[in-house]
C-alpha cells in the first residue's frame, strides 16, 4: 500500500492543472490496475475539504459529494473509515466543518462522551458540548 498526499487527491478531483492532474490520475489508475490500495489518512481528507472550499469555492453539498465518492472508491483505504462516514453524516446535518465533525467522531470512538468546543456551528451534533 502507498500513501497519497492531499495535493495529489486535489489534482485528481479538480483536474485543474494539466500536468499534475494527469500525473495524479496516472498514479491512482496504476494503483487500481495493479490491485494496490492508496492510503488516505484523516489529515488528507480534512485538507481536501479545506482546499476545495477555500480555493475552489465548493459548497457544502459539493464537498459532501466529493467525500462520499472518495469513501466509496475501490482504490482507497482509510485510517478509520467508520469515523469518516460518521463525520460525513455530521457534516451533512450541521454547519460545522468536516474537520470538526471528524474530531467529534474520533473522540466518540475513543470513548469520549462529549467534546467541548466554542464552535457554535457544532450545535446539534451529538458528540459536542458548546461552552
Amino acid at each position: 500500500m502507498t500513501g497519497l498526499d492531499s495535493n495529489m487527491l486535489v489534482r485528481y478531483v479538480t483536474q485543474d492543472d494539466p500536468v499534475q492532474s494527469r500525473e495524479a490520475k496516472q498514479v491512482i489508475e496504476d494503483a487500481l490496475g495493479a490491485g494496490q490500495s492508496l492510503y488516505l489518512n484523516h489529515a488528507v481528507m480534512c485538507e481536501l475539504c479545506w482546499v476545495l472550499a477555500r480555493t475552489y469555492g465548493y459548497d457544502r453539498l459539493e464537498l459532501a459529494e466529493v467525500v462520499e465518492k472518495v469513501l466509496t472508491a475501490a482504490q482507497f483505504e482509510f485510517e478509520d473509515k467508520n469515523s469518516l462516514w460518521q463525520a460525513l453524516a455530521g457534516f451533512r446535518q450541521s454547519g460545522a466543518d468536516f474537520a470538526d465533525c471528524l474530531i467529534g467522531a474520533k473522540n466518540s470512538a475513543a470513548g469520549c462522551t462529549s467534546t467541548f468546543t466554542f464552535d457554535k456551528r457544532t450545535k446539534g451534533l451529538a458528540h459536542f458540548s458548546i461552552s
